[in-house]
């Protein structure tokens, strides 16, 4: 009973690819509740809003380089598919990793380590003059990104006092689909070797940054290291800043968290978790299924099947993402999760049937001149309604449904599901265009509307509850 009382009094919070833990009640961050922007925090977010935009730019990176490559080198269709799908390889080993790594050696040796990953990679890009140092790279850069998924949001929000920290995470987040954008802009107009070096100037950034920035707080205080701890603490909410109250709460939450036992990942499997676990995971493969990373990765050949120009399509794909993402931001908290990620899977269904019908009237040669525009409306839609919910609500739903004993086995199931249907995706793609472009997009669309039912059915509203709430709403599940 002790250890079910204290387990209620305290959560798990999951940013995309991340797992860490927050007093439920915001006492971590009492002290620091009125805290104002410093320096040094601006510049911790900088940094660590660098290596999302260098992972979002490696997701980026194959669309627009696709024709350049395959000229170049020669590579046939499932050489490219290789190339484009190895990234999620690399992902899935750096998601599994992520967490024990950054437990081990710390939040700021781990940024160390996937920004030499991400060096590592588009140097080898940038130098391929076969296959095998293409996919070398691509798989470096993947590794490098799925260890982002879990480092950046986890040391953003470590680092972040509580009137912050929600503005501030945001920002980074919304860095991936916008260096997914930039690299589709910037890609349309320069050579694919040219693309691998601007990707690396995130990388450069990061790297210089992170001589400036402190390690984690909390992380310092989790492995005992008391003075350091009040160090960086105090470096980040200002020299004059009194941190007693914060530093103190951290302090007991460290040492209160270790006294819950955690399940360990096979337990997850009891039918107790069943309801938690399938939304968990269904959401992670809704997001996947949709065709994002068919969109994503093979945007020049939709292009190109669909005749219209490179560059316009990837300027008019782009624009839109940008204003979209901030909208979704405003709209989460007005109108719901459940209601924003309806709305959201809607509109990628209705891309995808616009898409697909651009397609089949290009097949039957009626309104040939619509249907180039038909196309990119398509895609246009798609990409919008992803960027307004399904791309960020699902991790956010994952970090607040899953109590604290299972938190970490279950976000790592629900990482590694992600990632392994981003793989799945990407390299079937290709293969299912030659058998129908039409038909790919059919399916994607099919999923979606799956998608509607699935979150209407099963996915619960957390809109307006504190996580202490959702937990006890949840308890019927968990005894």
């Amino acid at each position: 009973m002790e250890d079910e009382e204290l387990a209620k009094s305290l959560l798990v919070t999951q940013q995309p690819g991340n797992i860490q833990i927050s007093n439920g009640f915001g006492s971590n961050d009492t002290g620091a509740s009125a805290s104002g922007v410093t320096a040094v925090l601006l510049l911790s977010a900088f940094v660590t809003a660098c290596s999302a935009f260098a992972g979002g730019f490696v997701a980026g990176y194959s669309a627009p380089a696709e024709s350049g490559i395959i000229d170049d080198l020669g590579l046939s269709v499932a050489e490219y598919s290789v190339f484009g799908s190895i990234m999620t390889i690399g992902g899935i080993v750096g998601a599994v990793l992520s967490g024990k790594l950054a437990d081990i050696i710390g939040r700021k040796y781990t940024m160390w380590i996937l920004d030499i990953f991400y060096i590592m990679g588009w140097l080898a890009i940038y130098f391929a003059k076969g296959a095998w140092l293409l996919d070398l790279g691509r798989l470096s850069l993947g590794f490098g990104y799925g260890l982002t998924c879990y480092v950046a949001p986890t040391y953003l929000s470590e680092i972040t006092p509580k009137n912050l920290r929600g503005g501030i995470t945001s920002v980074s987040m919304a860095m991936i689909p916008v260096s997914v954008s930039v690299a589709y802009l910037i890609g349309s107009v320069i050579n694919w070797r040219a693309l691998a070096l601007i990707g690396a100037i995130p990388c450069l950034l990061l790297l210089f940054g992170l001589f400036f920035i402190p390690e984690s707080p909390r992380w310092l205080a989790k492995i005992g290291r008391e003075k350091e701890f009040e160090a960086a603490l105090h470096c980040l909410r200002g020299k004059n800043v009194n941190i007693s109250e914060e530093a103190a709460d951290i302090k007991d939450y460290t040492e209160n968290i270790q006294k819950i036992p955690e399940d360990n990942i096979l337990d997850l499997f009891q039918q107790k978790y069943a309801h938690l676990l399938i939304v968990g995971i269904g959401l992670m493969v809704l997001q996947q299924f949709g065709g994002l990373n068919g969109y994503a990765y093979y945007m020049n050949e939709i292009f190109e099947l669909a005749g219209v120009p490179s560059i316009t399509g990837f300027i008019v794909v782009s624009i839109p993402q940008i204003p979209a993402i901030a909208l979704g931001s405003i709209l989460i908290e007005k109108f719901g999760r459940r209601t924003l990620l309806m709305v959201s899977v809607t509109g990628e269904c209705l891309g995808c049937f616009l898409t697909g019908l651009s397609f089949v009237l290009q097949n039957l040669n009626w309104w040939m001149d619509a249907t180039p525009t038909l196309m990119l409306s398509g895609i246009v839609v798609f990409e919008v309604s992803y960027s307004l919910g399904i791309g960020s609500i699902p991790w956010i739903i994952i970090s607040e449904i899953f109590p604290i004993n299972i938190k970490g086995s279950a976000g790592s199931i629900c990482n590694a599901v992600n990632w392994f249907c981003t793989w799945l995706v990407s390299f079937t793609f290709n293969f299912l265009v030659e058998w129908s472009p039409a038909g790919t997009f059919f399916i994607y669309g099919s999923m979606s509307c799956l998608g509607v039912l699935f979150i209407a059915k099963l996915v619960p509203e957390t809109k307006g509850r504190t996580l202490e709430e959702i937990q006890e709403s949840l308890t019927h599940i968990l005894q």
